[in-house]
């Protein structure tokens, strides 16, 4: 029983040693790579170099309602919302339907660990259709047909 009390006890000490040295560290996700912090943008978006007098009213619209969960610029935003500028939200997976109805009924979770988004009863159908053409915009941006 003794002769293996040693080894035993050597194993314990490299697998304690081996988990302290690789285990992930605050920030970090298994792989080593820094993980965003609550709040942070999801994606990386590039802006349009101008907006159409639509899309422009949309950004008001958006920055106003939608913008404290789904980010600045629709990037998203890390703990809070999916980025709408994301090829989920293209126009042939989600039609400007979608978005109408989101914003009317509230959506149920099913691409993103975000929740349920609730109802926006304050948004008029043409806020929605003015922030359509601003996501839409900004997805054109950025390779998103």
């Amino acid at each position: 029983m003794k002769k293996f009390l040693i080894p035993g006890l050597g194993i314990v000490v490299v697998a304690a040693l081996a988990y302290v040295t690789l285990r992930p560290q605050s920030g970090e996700d298994r792989s080593g790579a820094s993980t965003p912090e609550e709040g942070a943008a999801i994606v990386s978006v590039s802006l349009p170099d101008e907006l159409s007098s639509n899309a422009s009213l949309g950004k008001n619209a958006y920055d106003a309602v939608c913008a404290d969960c789904h980010g600045e610029n629709a990037a998203g935003k890390e703990g809070f919302g999916p980025p709408l500028v994301h090829k989920i939200y293209e126009p042939s997976h989600h039609g400007d339907m979608a978005f109408q109805v989101a914003a009317a009924q509230g959506v149920r979770a099913h691409h993103w660990k975000f929740g349920s988004m609730p109802p926006q009863p304050d948004v008029t159908p043409g806020d929605v259709k003015a922030i359509i053409a601003y996501v839409r915009e900004l997805q054109r941006a950025n390779g998103i047909e």
